[in-house]
């Protein structure tokens, strides 16, 4: 028996070893508002009961602990192509003069990764769909690897181009990345954890910036000698292959599609509608006319946006007031990055404890305005200790808001593909970041950083008075207290609203 079917046998739960099609895990969204009166009905976090006239039948569901393995092969495999997006611009006077080229063509070696998304993220959605959640991880595990290899033989000044298209290759892996959180934590996981297993996700693609802002200023010093340059970038483009390579290997080898028996309630009703009666097209116009949906996906991108713009202009900011300070440029990406991660899994966890969804999110982006203007002030007051404490306050809010989106959109979409619902939200960031990026450089050259940062913390205020407009319909929290209410009313026991469905009857532990 091979390592593989070892791994099948021991851990996969179909008799045969393996997972049904993952297109049946799509619903027809009309069925089930008749089935659970999706459609005018709201829930928050304070509600108790909610009437249904013909509530679906209880199912069976489980708890597996290898969905730790595959959330932890997610982490990395997200981490290694994070750290590819930053390795240039980090250190980007470096780069400007190793190959010889101006701002904006080393501000394109990040933003390629926001271009990329744009076209390619609906027909990665529809394959998300169509051919399922390992399919999508291994393809792009694959491009991530690749494009890694491609940039090994670009450490000579007149390879521009090619490690430019080895970038490209990399930013197309990032579509297969960006939106798998929210659909990875729902497939596998339990209702009192999903929004701590989703912020860990998302905290895989922050690990990766960190190393990024923490990584090539350590292996690429700035010398003076091209060809000694040169040694240094290779070493670092080889470490990124061999990590991309060893990651490759493992996704093929170990990840899996889904568990057998679903992990809640809401994932069990999202399997039981047939193939033919999801349309992907009818999704994708549903999610458009789902006005609370849209407006968070306008709020998403502003915030995200402003997060890119930052990260990617972090060393002109840094340089221009702390001149020969790439290391410690670096470092406080890191802390940006770090004390984001903090933020994330915090957040990740009050969502779990309280479903709170809007009011948490609101309260997030209050907090990231207030940063930014923070940090935009004190940025040039020649202390650098000050911006390493005003960065990781940044980054403690505006990265902590990441899975508070992609989580918020899950709720209002319900019973919507997850990958559908972040794909759009990553979307717009993607665009802002664009955007943004191009807008604020412009400005820094022409009127500093502070008229820069200053200008980005008017679109993070639109984007706060947007969150406040959103009406909170958390439909997947509906689907699941439903169920534990008929739980209630068949076992005649009192359960409280807050009980995990790990603790009832009906989901186990193994």
């Amino acid at each position: 028996m091979s390592g593989q079917d070892l791994f099948s046998h021991e851990w996969m739960d179909g008799k045969d070893g393996f997972s049904p099609p993952a297109r049946n895990e799509r619903t027809n969204l009309g069925e089930h508002n008749r089935q659970l009166s999706l459609g005018n009905g709201n829930i928050t976090s304070e509600g108790s009961v909610l009437d249904t006239e013909d509530p679906p039948p209880l199912m069976e569901t489980r708890l597996y602990k290898r969905r730790w393995v595959m959330l932890f092969l997610f982490f990395i495999y997200s981490m290694s192509n994070a750290f590819m997006w930053l390795q240039y611009s980090i250190i980007s006077n470096i780069f400007m003069r190793f190959y010889g080229i101006n701002t904006m063509a080393i501000d394109w070696l990040s933003m390629i990764y926001f271009l990329t998304y744009i076209p390619l993220i609906l027909p990665v959605m529809w394959l998300l769909d169509n051919r399922g959640l390992r399919d999508i991880v291994v393809v792009g595990s694959a491009f991530n690897c690749i494009g890694a290899w491609i940039k090994t033989s670009t450490a000579h000044p007149d390879m521009f181009a090619m490690t430019f298209f080895g970038q490209f290759v990399c930013s197309v892996a990032t579509v297969y990345i960006l939106g798998i959180p929210s659909r990875l934590a729902s497939l596998w996981f339990g209702q009192q954890e999903v929004s701590t297993a989703c912020s860990i996700g998302v905290l895989g693609n922050q690990m990766g910036i960190a190393i990024g802002f923490l990584i090539p200023p350590i292996l690429v010093p700035n010398v003076d000698d091209v060809n000694e340059l040169a040694y240094h970038i290779k070493i670092m483009f080889y470490i990124s292959a061999g990590v991309a390579t060893v990651i490759f290997v493992l996704v093929v080898i170990v990840f899996q599609e889904r568990p057998e028996i679903p992990p809640t309630q809401a994932q069990a009703q999202a399997r039981s509608i047939l193939p033919d009666e999801y349309s992907y097209t009818a999704s994708i116009l549903r999610l458009l006319r789902n006005k609370p949906f849209m407006l968070l996906v306008v709020s998403y991108g502003l915030n995200v946006g402003c997060f890119y713009a930052v990260s990617t202009l972090l060393n002109r900011m840094i340089i221009e007031h702390y001149p020969g300070e790439e290391v410690n440029a670096g470092r406080i990406g890191l802390t940006i990055v770090i004390a984001g991660m903090v933020g994330s899994l915090i957040c990740g966890i009050w969502l779990d404890k309280t479903k709170t969804y809007k009011q948490t999110t609101f309260i997030v982006y209050i907090l990231s305005l207030v940063a930014m203007l923070v940090y935009a002030f004190t940025l040039n007051q020649g202390h650098l200790w000050v911006v390493f404490l005003t960065a990781g306050l940044l980054g403690l809010f505006m990265t902590g808001y990441l899975p508070l989106g992609f989580e918020f959109a899950v709720e209002l979409t319900y019973p919507e593909s997850e990958g559908t619902s972040s794909g759009l939200l990553n979307c717009s960031a993607q665009i802002f970041g664009i955007i943004f990026t191009i807008s604020q450089g412009k400005i820094i050259d022409k009127w500093g950083t502070l008229a820069g940062n200053i200008f980005l913390s008017i679109f993070l205020l639109i984007g706060t008075i947007i969150t406040g407009l959103i009406k909170s319909d958390l439909r997947r929290q509906k689907a699941n207290l439903q169920a534990e209410v008929q739980t209630v009313s068949s076992t005649g026991s009192v359960q409280d609203y807050g009980a995990t469905a790990s603790g009832s009857h009906w989901q186990r532990q193994s």
